[in-house]
């Protein structure tokens, strides 16, 4: 019998061309085998991506490693947010991530006087207005204490092109034709996770491995979970997720915002953090979507708020995903999704795989709602944000 994706797949060129269904769902079907096309693209990039990053100080024990900031705006901001822990354990030093709506108004309180950094640009379209703007403002106000690494899906970009960039440009088929970004952002992630380990690939293999594996497992029954909860015509969704699991718990609310064209509300937090008000977002039309960690101590939280949602009866529904499924987590709930995953695989490299069971949601979501998930949007928001006016710099803070 079809999963419910494959039977979208299987539609008629007529009718996906009617409802909106020509690229989203191949995107995301498309994800598992698109990783090793990333991971091969970037392993014959290695030598001089390699050579990059140790003249910018960036190796474990370098005495010159510079501050790494992670740089995108929505979408390719929860990509910076996603591997941040991973680039932190693996090269030894400080990351953040910043989103480039930030940096663009506040690049002088956040860049510090004879300090080095490295900036890691994620962008799907390379021509967002913000990400170009902020490149080209570190490029001209900060030439000699900027780096830039730039990883797109687009190779003709604007921000792909400008000069004193090292970029890394992804296949054409995952610089995603749909307006809601998902293999792109996938790919992306898995690109900042073969960053994180460049200087170790052989540590990076086995976990790509093990992430196809788990995502072509995960898609038809994510996908025949998503379908059914999608008939439940929940009104809200709660994602929750602690450490890089919180970056795809943000990434999951972002994506059933916008393919259902903001019908459905939604709230992205920590399992710890949703206690100190957000709670009051949830009621009996709340879906809540737990991704568990794999860390014992991290899930004791993870497990005791789920325990009072239920217990206080706060809520429609709760669905886990989760490495395994134990006795614990189906006396909570019915609803569960297992990865299936190593007992030794790092929450830190999940979120491409745990992203799919939040983009199935919206998905099969917009298609309950009447919505076309190619186009959701009446003109709202767009594919590529390149419309917002910007102004000059008003020059480096002198005060510092």
């Amino acid at each position: 019998m079809q999963d419910s994706l494959s039977a979208l797949l299987s539609l008629s060129q007529h009718e996906k061309e009617t409802r909106g269904l020509i690229d989203t769902p191949h995107e995301i079907q498309q994800q598992p085998a698109t990783w090793r096309g990333t991971l091969h693209q970037l392993s014959s990039l290695r030598a001089s991506l390699q050579a990059f990053l140790v003249d910018c100080g960036c190796e474990p024990g370098s005495p010159n490693q510079p501050g790494v900031i992670l740089v995108g705006a929505g979408t390719s901001d929860y990509t910076g947010r996603s591997v941040r822990d991973a680039l932190h354990a693996q090269w030894q030093c400080e990351v953040a991530a910043i989103p480039s709506t930030t940096l663009l108004t506040n690049m002088d309180d956040i860049i510090l006087d004879r300090k080095q950094y490295l900036m890691i640009s994620f962008s799907r379209s390379g021509e967002s207005s913000e990400g170009v703007a902020v490149l080209k403002q570190a490029l001209v106000q900060y030439p000699g204490q900027i780096r830039h690494l730039v990883v797109t899906c687009n190779a003709s970009s604007t921000m792909a092109s400008l000069p004193g960039v090292f970029t890394i440009k992804l296949d054409d088929a995952v610089n995603d034709r749909g307006l809601a970004m998902t293999s792109s952002f996938s790919n992306m992630v898995i690109a900042g996770q073969f960053l994180a380990h460049v200087h170790a690939p052989h540590l990076y293999a086995p976990l790509l491995q093990s992430l196809v594996q788990m995502g072509e497992t995960l898609l038809p029954e994510a996908a025949n979970t998503a379908a059914s909860l999608a008939k439940r015509k929940f009104s809200r969704v709660c994602f929750l997720g602690t450490g890089s699991l919180q970056a795809v718990a943000q990434e999951s609310a972002l994506k059933v915002l916008e393919l259902n064209a903001g019908k459905i509300a939604t709230l992205a937090e920590s399992p710890l953090g949703l206690r100190h008000g957000p709670m009051s977002f949830l009621n009996k039309e709340t879906l809540v979507v737990a991704y568990l960690s794999s860390n014992d101590y991290r899930r004791q939280y993870e497990l005791d708020l789920l325990e009072e949602i239920r217990s206080k009866d706060l809520c429609g529904e709760i669905l886990v995903v989760a490495p395994h499924i134990t006795d614990h987590i189906r006396k909570l709930t019915q609803s569960t999704l297992a990865l299936n995953a190593p007992s030794d695989f790092p929450d830190a490299c999940r979120a491409p795989v745990d992203v799919i069971a939040g983009q199935l949601l919206a998905l099969f979501f917009a298609i309950e709602n009447g919505i076309t998930p190619d186009t959701p949007s009446d003109g709202a928001i767009t594919r590529v944000v390149s419309h917002v006016k910007i102004y000059p710099p008003a020059g480096r803070n002198t005060t510092k």
